[in-house]
């Protein structure tokens, strides 16, 4: 599916993300491209790891890339970082107590086959908890090199990626000392992802849709 155009905006978003940053690098470009077209929209943001700093960059971060949005609500949990896989239960059970609590027509998670194990998990519970929902995964570049062949692109303007990468670098102060954490890096995906599907702004966001009912 190239060039995905959304003709009617989803009234709600829901955007999951193991890690404070993960949403951003993820499907920024996509949520302020949809946040600056409609403007009622109503969005959940679920990061599900987070230090007492991570977490209020991660809180930072989501209101820059929320304003926008017409409702928004922004949740930074606890579960220790790197160690998902051994906290599935409780894990689950945020995903069941966010499923009676909010229906969504849009949600935005992890790549099924990213080889980060927090990741993967939250992408597994996503697909298990919500059965009857568009789901897009999006893709984060890393040491383990798993990026894919994905087929859903959302084309870019300029000035979004722009802001996207501005918001990353200024909100994530902890990470900059990382040696992926590079404005370059950033448009070096939305860039190749632009090339696969012909983005007339040269850039885009990709995503896998596995299940898609028109």
């Amino acid at each position: 599916m190239n060039g995905i155009q959304f003709k009617r905006a989803p009234e709600r978003i829901l955007c999951l993300g193991a890690h404070p940053d993960d949403i951003e690098i993820g499907c920024g470009g996509t949520l302020l491209t949809l946040l600056n077209s409609y403007r009622d929209l109503e969005v959940r943001w679920v990061v599900f790891s987070g230090t007492a700093e991570r977490a209020r960059e991660a809180k930072t971060s989501a209101d820059l890339f929320l304003r926008g949005a017409g409702k928004a609500t922004v949740e930074v949990k606890d579960f220790r970082d790197g160690f998902f896989p051994y906290s599935g239960p409780p894990i689950k059970e945020s995903f069941e107590e966010l499923k009676s609590d909010f229906s969504p027509d849009l949600i935005f998670t992890h790549f099924r086959d990213d080889l980060h194990q927090d990741h993967r998990l939250i992408s597994e519970l996503t697909w298990n908890t919500f059965r009857n929902h568009m789901i897009l995964e999006y893709e984060i570049p890393k040491y383990d090199g798993d990026l894919g062949a994905p087929n859903v692109f959302v084309h870019l303007d300029e000035t979004v990626c722009a802001q996207k990468a501005d918001h990353i670098k200024q909100c994530f102060v902890s990470q900059r000392d990382k040696h992926w954490f590079r404005e370059n890096l950033f448009y070096a995906l939305l860039s190749i992802r632009g090339v696969e599907s012909v983005s007339p702004t040269q850039y885009a966001e990709a995503f896998y849709g596995r299940k898609m009912v028109f």
